[in-house]
């Protein structure tokens, strides 16, 4: 019986905790002055139910949901810190070289996510996207862009009672998870001077504007803004 208290105690364990992973360049820099203007990118992002199977199937108005509540604060985020924040979704700036520095700030994310899987790069914090970046400071006015997205899973109530069940015998099973990211890029230099990954915690269920509040203080709490 002890046994199958601990399988359950283990499985909100899991899930009970807020974590991020802040990186910031390891160069020489100046955080943005007080008043920057920076663009900030409409989400990306993209959930899903995960079945009592654990087969993931997308919920569009889950995403659509998160997206708006994660801008809405994310914006909020960086006003309250004394910057100017103006909107840009990428799905209407893909064309020309805007396009292209999107692209190329998905590519390089994608490898920063990778980032502990790369021996080379795990005791510095020196990324680029090159000083190309400028033109996209010059067609929205801005000096700083914050690049945010996020995706996960969260459970059905078939997941859930599966899960109940094979905790008794002491089998895990996971139950979602939820993760957001952020960069906040240079657009003079096109240095990345600073990312973070959070993970969500219970009570950060972005479909829900004060959850969604809360992952992004999380995902913010150390930004050099």
């Amino acid at each position: 019986m002890l046994r199958q208290f601990f399988a359950l105690v283990a499985l909100v364990c899991l899930a009970a905790c807020a974590t991020s992973s802040p990186q910031t360049y390891t160069g020489d820099f100046q955080p943005p002055p007080a008043g920057s203007r920076v663009v900030v990118m409409t989400p990306n992002v993209q959930l899903a139910v995960l079945t009592a199977a654990g087969l993931p199937e997308p919920r569009e108005e889950w995403s659509v949901s998160g997206r708006d509540n994660l801008a809405a604060s994310i914006a909020g985020y960086v006003q309250s810190e004394g910057h100017a924040p103006s909107a840009l979704d990428p799905n209407t700036a893909m064309e020309g070289r805007v396009g292209q520095i999107i692209r190329l700030h998905d590519a390089v994310g994608g490898s920063l996510l990778m980032r502990g899987m790369l021996p080379t790069q795990r005791d510095r914090f020196e990324w680029t996207l090159g000083e190309g970046v400028r033109s996209l400071g010059e067609e929205h006015n801005a000096d700083y862009a914050l690049f945010v997205g996020a995706n996960g899973t969260y459970a059905s109530a078939g997941r859930v009672a599966a899960a109940v069940g094979l905790a008794l015998l002491g089998v895990g099973v996971p139950l979602g998870n939820q993760v957001a990211y952020a960069s906040l890029v240079d657009l003079r230099t096109g240095q990345v001077i600073w990312f973070n990954v959070a993970i969500a915690a219970p009570n950060q269920d972005m479909r829900d504007p004060e959850g969604a509040q809360s992952l992004i203080n999380t995902l913010m709490r150390d930004a050099p803004l």
